[in-house]
């Protein structure tokens, strides 16, 4: 179980507590929420998008999907889907694939689905794919506090 130096560095600048848990190693957001037995809508999961200029993070539930589309419209930006080689190159200390959704930590702006708002706390990926961040909701608001918000996600079909 190992958590991002970035991450921990964050996390400790700002004084938050957190637990931090291990599951079976997954690949995707959905089954991790499965084997760690959470709910998918409290693990928030990180997409990395570009516009040609700049790199940003939208962070929405697991169980939803990213809107490019409801997203251009809030960002008044044509963004789209970073390539998995630009994401391993901003996110040197984490696996691919599990990248924490703390935009901010990494220096990037971040759009936080409304959804989130409502979980009373937050799961989230540490850096590789066998541990997972327990947070409360006061503390992921205020680790996301320079971040946008809006709707964007859409529930998995």
């Amino acid at each position: 179980m190992t958590m991002a130096a970035t991450v921990k560095r964050y996390l400790d600048d700002h004084h938050v507590a957190y637990d931090l848990t291990t599951h079976p190693r997954t690949g995707s957001s959905l089954r991790t929420a499965a084997v760690a037995s959470i709910s998918p809508h409290r693990l928030a999961k990180a997409v990395v998008l570009e516009d040609g200029d700049e790199y940003l993070m939208a962070v929405l539930p697991a169980d939803r999907r990213v809107q490019l589309g409801a997203l251009r419209t809030q960002l008044g930006r044509n963004v789209g889907l970073a390539t998995e080689r630009d994401v391993a190159a901003r996110f040197p200390d984490c696996e691919i694939g599990a990248v924490p959704p703390l935009g901010p930590a990494y220096g990037m702006q971040t759009i936080v689905d409304d959804e989130l708002d409502r979980e009373p706390e937050v799961y989230l990926e540490a850096g590789d794919h066998e541990a997972l961040m327990r947070l409360s909701h006061d503390d992921f608001q205020r680790l996301m506090q320079p971040a946008l918000h809006g709707h964007f996600g859409k529930a998995n079909a």
